[in-house]
């Protein structure tokens, strides 16, 4: 598994559940560039227009035919064009509880409206129930068919423990 975390790592979850934090830990640690969903979807770094959808999957596809990357999103749709050439999958599949702290702590992002984050919290507390490739359904569904190293993590502390066991076996090499 460490060594998979090393190449191209995708990063999957609800809002809040931590994705951008796990990922720029692990981009840090591997030298590895990191790729939000959100800013590939989402037209000049807001969220009031979205980006194409062809035109979002081809930039993935682009991102994901590099050969070192860590691309974290909530989009499965969008992540789903990553997953060929993937090495590892993680999905922080954290309570509602735990990402509405997240969602909390963090504030609205990106030149959002309190209306915006208004909406971002009720999309994101329908995770659960949504049944579409950006819930909890899809997430299950991606997770479940990526064959190579995966880890489903259910508390951001496990997220923690694996970059410091990552850490701990890159400051060993």
């Amino acid at each position: 598994m460490r060594e998979a975390l090393k190449l191209r790592t995708l990063v999957i979850g609800n809002s809040g559940s931590g994705k951008s934090h796990f990922a720029e830990g692990l981009g840090a640690l591997i030298n590895a560039p990191i790729f939000d969903l959100d800013l590939i979807l989402w037209c000049e770094n807001a969220f009031e227009t979205k980006q194409d959808e062809d035109v979002a999957r081809h930039k993935v596809a682009n991102l994901a035919a590099t050969e070192r990357w860590v691309i974290e999103g909530v989009y499965g749709w969008l992540a789903a064009v990553a997953v060929p050439r993937a090495t590892a999958l993680i999905w922080l599949d954290i309570p509602w509880k735990v990402c509405r702290e997240g969602l909390l702590a963090r504030g609205q992002r990106r030149g959002g409206t309190e209306a915006d984050f208004s909406e971002l919290l009720k999309w994101a507390e329908a995770y659960w129930d949504r049944q579409t490739p950006t819930s909890f359904k899809g997430h299950r569904h991606l997770f479940e068919g990526f064959s190579a190293a995966k880890l489903r993590i259910g508390a951001r502390r496990e997220a923690d423990d694996l970059l410091a066991d990552l850490t701990a076996h890159t400051d060993q090499n």
